[in-house]
């Protein structure tokens, strides 16, 4: 064997490989999107359950409020009467009507915190979906086999040029 045809058979050996090597690198960047993408939709799925817990907490907490609004309210009454004081008086009364309206804007506050804690997830629950759909839109514009193809065509063509030269000199 001549060197040249050594050197020849050498880039045959290099451009198989190449195009080996293409291959699995691009089968390895599908796989790596296509992970990626399932991940994301699991990130989506987790936000939407924070978004749920945090309007359940919300609720949960609504009533809470409106329980201590509640026993306040009963506590004044109480110490209204205690004191010899008419509840139908307009002191009474006033006082009674400011703990329910504060009452209401603290149940109020504490839905609308629970609302934009909800937002929130799933904002980032929108977001991951989307990403997501990116992943898996580049996963299936990977193409191991025309990876491969491609670079087995490149490296035969260096080889067919190579082999010209070579055969041209004799």
């Amino acid at each position: 064997m001549t060197p040249a045809n050594a050197n020849l058979a050498l880039m045959e050996i290099g451009a198989v490989g190449s195009a080996f090597g293409a291959y699995y690198s691009a089968k390895s960047a599908k796989n790596n999107l296509q992970f990626q993408a399932q991940m994301s939709e699991i990130n989506a799925r987790t936000a939407e359950l924070g978004a749920k817990g945090a309007l359940l907490r919300g609720e949960r907490d609504v009533q809470a409020s409106k329980l201590r609004t509640a026993q306040l309210k009963g506590a004044q009454r109480a110490a209204t009467a205690a004191n010899g004081f008419d509840l139908g008086d307009e002191t009474s009364a006033r006082i009674l009507t400011s703990t329910d309206v504060m009452g209401e804007i603290d149940a109020n506050t504490i839905k609308t915190n629970a609302a934009r804690e909800a937002w929130g997830y799933r904002a980032q629950g929108s977001n991951s979906t989307a990403q997501a759909g990116l992943y898996k839109m580049q996963a299936d514009n990977q193409n191991p086999l025309m990876a491969g193809a491609g670079t087995l065509l490149s490296g035969a063509g260096s080889v067919a040029d190579r082999w010209s030269k070579y055969g041209s000199k004799g």
